[in-house]
């Protein structure tokens, strides 16, 4: 490469499917958020708030409270999201409580599975009646706490969302902040993300036990989407001054001076339970198995969990408290 070439500035690709909508596309989207007739008696008001929304949406408004970054930041004065700065602040506060001496040793205890009682399958799942029988053998250890994390909210509680990865470790993993600032993006209505409360969850955590189904050969869809935005842990960029926001240019010049990939949930025991039965010949349809027997998992799947379980005891016992450095 010549000294011209390593100099030059790096290229950004651009041009897929335009997502741009006129005025009356938008308020005809944002009406059918209302489509109950209820809403028909507030008619004009919905009209004058459309016209609101439209604004947001035709400025690109993502983030429409936001503060100077301050001390501490490559850019004190650039503007940051204050709803990233206070997620920001809890997981700097869960890494304190993570690395205290005094604190008890803390298990993430998540029930991976969308199904539940609360809407339509309308029955409790039996990945959530396996895991509340392991919170209760965690319960019962000393000096452990748990902190029960059940991802079927997202199926059945009003404003519970988890929004998809957008990838940005493949332009550049500057691009990818700790914690992930894609979301939210008020103009595009992509409000209410709950990975800001999971990410404290999962940085206080000592250990991290995960009990899911197998759904059409695959790990469910709620547990993908956490997996997916938990990226940011591994290598993210805890300053988006740095890259002024989601300035690709910016990243991937800061990748190529060299980049640390600093592991922010690192020293954490992991313990996973996968429950799932294969037809003969090994490549048949994977289906739930029937773990649950009136109040009792099935014997095979509860040792399965119990040794995974017992495992990541072990492990926690056994594992000295180390600050991060």
């Amino acid at each position: 490469m010549s000294a011209d070439n390593s100099q030059a500035k790096p290229r950004v690709r651009t041009g897929q499917t335009p997502t741009k909508l006129s005025k009356d596309q938008f308020i005809h989207r944002w009406k059918e958020n209302f489509y109950d007739p209820a809403f028909e008696q507030k008619r004009i008001e919905l009209d004058e708030t459309a016209e609101i929304a439209w604004q947001a949406y035709d400025d690109s408004r993502k983030a429409p409270r936001t503060r100077k970054a301050g001390p501490g930041f490559a850019d004190p004065e650039h503007e940051l999201s204050i709803e990233w700065l206070d997620a920001r602040e809890k997981i700097i506060a869960a890494q304190q409580q993570h690395d205290s001496k005094e604190s008890n040793t803390r298990v993430l205890l998540i029930c991976a599975s969308p199904r539940t009682d609360q809407t339509c399958p309308s029955e409790m799942s039996k990945t959530f009646r396996l895991t509340k029988t392991e919170e209760e053998i965690f319960a019962a250890a000393n000096g452990i706490s748990v902190d029960f994390l059940d991802l079927s909210v997202l199926t059945a509680e009003y404003g519970r969302k988890i929004y998809p990865c957008k990838a940005c470790v493949s332009t550049a993993m500057p691009l990818c902040h700790w914690p992930c600032s894609c979301y939210p993006n008020d103009y595009l209505g992509q409000t209410q993300d709950w990975m800001y409360e999971i990410y404290p969850r999962w940085v206080a955590a000592h250990g991290i036990m995960i009990v899911a189904p197998v759904h059409w050969y695959q790990a469910p869809s709620v547990l993908k989407l956490m997996m997916d935005r938990l990226v940011c842990a591994d290598g993210g960029n805890p300053d988006p001054t740095s890259t002024h926001g989601k300035t690709p240019e910016e990243a991937k010049a800061l990748e190529l001076k060299g980049w640390h990939y600093p592991r922010h949930l690192a020293g954490r025991a992991f313990a996973v339970v996968v429950h799932s039965r294969r037809r003969r010949g090994g490549l048949g349809q994977a289906r739930a198995a029937r773990l649950v027997k009136r109040h009792e998992p099935r014997s095979c799947e509860r040792i399965r969990c119990d040794r995974s379980l017992h495992r990541l005891l072990q492990t926690l016992r056994h594992q000295p408290r180390r600050p991060r450095r």
